[in-house]
């Protein structure tokens, strides 16, 4: 009798199943991680589930950007755990990662100048030779599309503005259709498309996705985040619904700058707004 071959392993990759709505796709478990000789986070206890926004906030240096990296399985634990897809990472090779979570860098930089569409198709890399390949066009033109690129597709890389490489960046990640986004937006972007960079971000969290995502800004938390987990010194100070944990008492502790919380008039979100003299 011939033998069925498995759907979920080509080449030795095992592809991603079904996700179920809440489940666990990143965890963090007593996660210590040291860079160099200097402790960055410890004792972090975190979970992003499937069809949620999950923001990381805090002062700088408070341990974001080490936590985003640890969370996609990009820097080494001193102690602890990190699981994804429900797994530890250390049980996933590089290209089965590759196919369950997607990393937004902070500044990406490339030392040819490829265009644009084909900077976007690479987020399909790791869907070769699986029978998922036959979506690359539809997911590279879908991509360029919701992160409005398109007009530009035969444009140099290395020829665009900061806010247009930081967007031609969203949407290889985009493309990559992994189940787990792990998101830190630059700077570079103006306001509207710092807003259609999270409405994205919530766009896929509602699709099933676990969306983990790096804020300075805590009215884009509160507008767009299911959860917020506020760093302080390295440890998660409070995790939970910002209008729930985004006290003016705990946000000026943690930031050392007094605040006021109050509802908006319209939507009823909380608003941080810093205490001034003048």
């Amino acid at each position: 009798m011939r033998t069925l071959k498995n759907p979920f392993r080509v080449r030795g990759r095992r592809l991603p199943l079904p996700v179920s709505p809440g489940s666990p796709l990143s965890e963090a478990r007593g996660l210590r991680v040291r860079l160099g000789q200097r402790p960055v986070l410890d004792s972090i206890e975190l979970t992003a589930h499937a069809g949620e926004v999950l923001a990381l906030v805090g002062p700088n240096g408070a341990g974001k950007s080490t936590l985003l990296a640890a969370l996609a399985a990009d820097l080494p634990a001193e102690s602890g755990e990190i699981r994804i897809d429900g797994r530890p990472v250390t049980d996933w090779s590089a290209p089965e990662l590759a196919l369950r979570r997607a990393v937004l860098p902070q500044s990406a930089a490339l030392s040819f100048p490829f265009p644009v569409e084909d900077v976007v198709r690479m987020g399909r890399a790791p869907w070769a030779g699986t029978e998922r390949a036959d979506e690359d066009d539809p997911a590279v033109a879908a991509a360029m599309a919701a992160t409005e690129v398109t007009e530009f597709a035969g444009r140099p890389f290395s020829a665009l503005s900061g806010g247009e490489r930081a967007r031609v960046t969203l949407a290889r990640v985009l493309a990559q259709r992994a189940p787990l986004l792990l998101d830190e937006p630059t700077a570079a972007l103006d306001l509207r498309h710092q807003e259609l960079v999270l409405r994205i971000c919530r766009e896929r969290a509602a699709s099933g996705d676990a969306v983990v995502v790096v804020l300075h800004d805590l009215g884009l938390a509160t507008a767009y985040a299911d959860r917020a987990a506020v760093l302080h010194d390295g440890r998660i100070a409070v995790a939970g619904p910002p209008t729930e944990v985004f006290t003016g008492e705990l946000l000026g502790e943690v930031y050392r700058q007094p605040v006021e919380v109050f509802p908006h008039p319209r939507t009823g979100a909380p608003l941080v707004v810093p205490t001034r003299t003048t």
